[in-house]
């Protein structure tokens, strides 16, 4: 199988879907690696890393998707990007297409099969291939955030640790999951006052036990969101519903009584974010104001940690892209009923019911397409 990979041109992303380490491993079980030129400098790795591991440099994108039975990417593909892709082409990368009509339309106009890493599963129920990246945008938030906190960039001018005699800020972490658990880490490590709401006692259970009271938790009933909410200094949206829009929780009411120059940091923006006012910015305009309250809403968060990004998510992703490239993706999904759960659109079909569900658009299952 040819397998290329393309430079990233979604704004300030940085990332790149093989690394050296990974084109070497598929060279060795047979395959040929297309890479763009160029490709890897954002994430520290020259043309040159490539060639030494077997890999060709080809000079554009148009050379990969022509030639490239799969094309593996971090970001979901550019309007001009989805118009190279052809029938029966294999995309592996992050989709995202909930919250993304226009992506959706293209995807399944082109005919190619495209498996989303966001929805691959694994035996614990987890998801293998967001999980990295849901601990680097994780870690990051309370950064990101701290940087909005300061006057200079809009926010009340609140240092996340206080100082003796004077309190350190507030930060509430929405959800306690991957993402929130990194963000309440991160958060309590800076010396914030951290409380993680969530809906599951079992969960909450579970981060007191690990955490030994590192930062508080609470359930998330509408009362207690409201009036943690209002309390804050930082708000960080840490939802997830696999492969659905992220539930708008925290509504234009309830920002209107937070605080002048407040933060919130919506994690969940990729699938169209969790607070009512959010949109999706990028890493070179990464704030705006809504009622007096900042917004961070930048929809590729990891790509600031590129380097530590994509290693991680390459850890993650080569196993899957050993299997597709070995026994071609059809048997693979047959094979694996994780990476059959990432299988979202076959050939001018949508797979994957939460999307359809999210879009209004028919949809059948995986497992209706390969006829199991």
């Amino acid at each position: 199988m040819k397998v290329g990979s393309i430079r990233e041109i979604k704004a300030q992303e940085f990332r790149v879907g093989l690394t050296p380490e990974a084109a070497q491993e598929v060279v060795a079980h047979g395959h040929e690696v297309l890479i763009e030129s160029g490709a890897g400098l954002g994430s520290g790795y020259d043309d040159a890393a490539y060639e030494a591991v077997g890999a060709q440099i080809v000079p554009d994108a148009a050379a990969v998707f022509a030639s490239a039975d799969m094309i593996v990417k971090v970001k979901e593909p550019q309007p001009s990007e989805r118009a190279m892709l052809r029938p029966g082409q294999l995309l592996f990368a992050y989709l995202h297409l909930a919250p993304d009509p226009e992506q959706t339309a293209d995807l399944l106009k082109s005919g190619a099969v495209c498996i989303a890493f966001e929805t691959v599963t694994d035996r614990m129920g987890g998801l293998p291939l967001l999980a990295p990246m849901s601990e680097v945008a994780g870690k990051l938030a309370p950064q990101m955030g701290a940087w909005a906190l300061q006057k200079a960039n809009g926010g009340r001018g609140v240092l996340m640790g206080g100082v003796p005699g004077v309190a350190p800020a507030k930060v509430v972490v929405i959800g306690g999951g991957v993402v929130g658990t990194n963000a309440a880490r991160v958060a309590a490590g800076m010396g914030a006052d951290v409380t993680v709401l969530d809906r599951s006692l079992p969960r909450l259970r579970q981060l007191d036990d690990m955490f030994g009271g590192q930062f508080g938790t609470a359930y998330s009933s509408a009362a207690t969101l409201a009036e943690k909410v209002a309390e804050a200094d930082m708000v960080i949206g840490a939802v997830l519903i696999p492969g659905a829009a992220a539930p708008k929780l925290v509504s234009r009411a309830m920002l209107s009584t937070m605080k002048p120059g407040a933060v919130i940091v919506d994690v969940a923006i990729d699938q169209g974010g969790c607070f009512e006012t959010s949109h999706a910015t990028t890493h070179q305009d990464p704030v705006f104001e809504v009622d007096g309250v900042i917004h961070y809403c930048v929809a590729n968060m990891p790509g600031a940690a590129a380097r530590t990004a994509t290693q991680a998510l390459g850890n993650a992703t080569l196993p899957f892209v050993l299997a597709l490239a070995d026994k071609g993706w059809k048997q693979a999904c047959i094979d694996d009923a994780h990476l059959r759960a990432g299988l979202n659109i076959h050939a001018g079909q949508l797979t994957c019911p939460p999307v359809g569900e999210a879009l209004g658009l028919n949809s059948v299952t995986p497992e209706e397409v390969l006829g199991l």
